[in-house]
């Protein structure tokens, strides 16, 4: 069975060489990747080439839950788009010149233990959270 593709996007208003840095060096991933303020993500790594691994520590601030996100690179378009495989879960990140800075959309495949709207959410809520440190930097 095919699995479900889910598709979020933001507009950040920076040049796409800073939106692309900030999304992936693990010195900037660290002030973003995590969907609510009481969550945080404390460390990351990323060996941003095929086969290269990325792993971000995601956990609650109060120490009440967090596990370790871990990707495989399959393709990298430096500067334009990455798609990488989270234990057989394929996502895609493109980045995109627009009149207004740069258009980052994510597509993912939704895995099937929570509902694809609160996968949804969630994906949006770091993405904006992405955002908001991109512009204010």
């Amino acid at each position: 069975m095919e699995a479900v593709k889910i598709t979020i996007q933001a507009t950040v208003q920076a040049p796409t060489e800073k939106v692309w840095a900030y999304y992936t060096q693990p010195e900037h991933i660290t002030n973003w990747n995590f969907a609510s303020d009481d969550w945080q993500c404390p460390w990351a790594t990323n060996d941003m080439r095929i086969g290269g691994r990325y792993v971000a520590r995601m956990e609650a601030k109060d120490g009440s839950f967090g596990f370790d996100l871990e990707a495989v690179y399959e393709s990298i378009e430096p500067g334009k788009s990455f798609i990488y495989s989270m234990g057989g879960r394929k996502v895609e990140v493109q980045f995109s010149a627009v009149e207004t800075g740069t258009q980052v959309v994510i597509t993912f495949d939704a895995e099937t233990e929570n509902p694809v709207e609160m996968q949804r959410a969630g994906w949006q809520s770091i993405l904006d959270n992405f955002k908001l440190y991109a512009e204010g930097c």
